[in-house]
């Protein structure tokens, strides 16, 4: 067995991924079924490196197999409802990679009451709470990634079509979408001259730990594949597809839009 070769010849592979010599933050991951952990799979396959957070100490010893698995450069703790948090994760990637190409923002959050009742019934501090972590977090991660892109990048966070149309069940969360996906817009005006570019990916409805959250979503799951043009919903595996592309120079002339991977159901009535 000629070692040296095979070493040789694995790193002249690497050097025609999309993503060798990348550098990524990846948010959200929460269990192997998670469409960030699919994400993460998918610029790893491209040749990213990449840090991973984890929000609590409960979920680590889910979530530390899967960065492990993933070989992640960086584990670090990340609640954007403690203050300092998100900029200590990117300080530490600053020191670890020197610069970030991309980073995926896949938090969101809102109390069971808010999300399951009349939109008018949303408590002050329950839509403060939802707008914080689900849309505001975004914009805190730009400003604090900002320094670290000065060769530009991509920021990409995730929607649904809540934000768009009215999704029974779906609540105040279908109005944190919608501003998320007009942040995604005015973060594209401002950012696009240092060649940041911004998306939100809007899947199909997946069951993920999130999705689970959501009065009858086996009904929804159902009624998307029957309408859906492709006679079906998405995998994760999908959506990491469509991210590890945005993360690429292969869509280097795009930003500011609402991307979605849910076999076409957003076109039909």
């Amino acid at each position: 067995m000629n070692t040296n070769n095979d070493q040789s010849t694995l790193a002249q592979t690497s050097t025609y991924l999309p993503l060798a010599g990348k550098k990524g933050l990846i948010t959200g991951i929460a269990n192997d079924k998670s469409i960030a952990f699919a994400v993460a799979k998918a610029v790893r396959d491209l040749g990213a490196d990449i840090a991973v957070t984890y929000q609590n100490d409960k979920t680590a010893k889910y979530t530390q197999p899967l960065a492990d698995s993933l070989g992640a450069k960086i584990f670090e703790k990340l609640d954007v409802t403690q203050p300092g948090s998100l900029e200590a994760v990117i300080e530490k990637c600053g020191a670890e990679f020197g610069h970030i190409d991309f980073a995926i923002h896949s938090m969101a959050f809102c109390e069971a009451e808010d999300l399951h009742g009349r939109v008018i019934d949303t408590s002050e501090a329950g839509f403060d709470s939802a707008m914080n972590i689900s849309c505001h977090s975004f914009l805190r991660m730009a400003k604090a990634l900002e320094p670290l892109m000065a060769e530009g990048g991509s920021l990409i966070t995730m929607s649904y079509l809540g934000a768009e149309r009215v999704v029974r069940n779906y609540g105040v969360m279908g109005i944190i979408k919608a501003a998320l996906e007009s942040a995604v817009r005015y973060m594209a005006y401002d950012l696009g001259p240092k060649g940041i570019r911004v998306f939100a990916v809007s899947p199909g409805p997946i069951m993920t730990r999130a999705a689970s959250g959501i009065t009858n979503f086996n009904k929804l799951l159902e009624s998307d594949a029957v309408k859906a043009p492709l006679g079906r919903t998405v995998t994760i595996e999908e959506v990491g597809a469509l991210v590890g592309f945005l993360c690429s120079s292969g869509s280097s002339g795009m930003t500011g839009q609402t991307i979605y991977v849910d076999a076409g159901a957003h076109i039909v009535a």
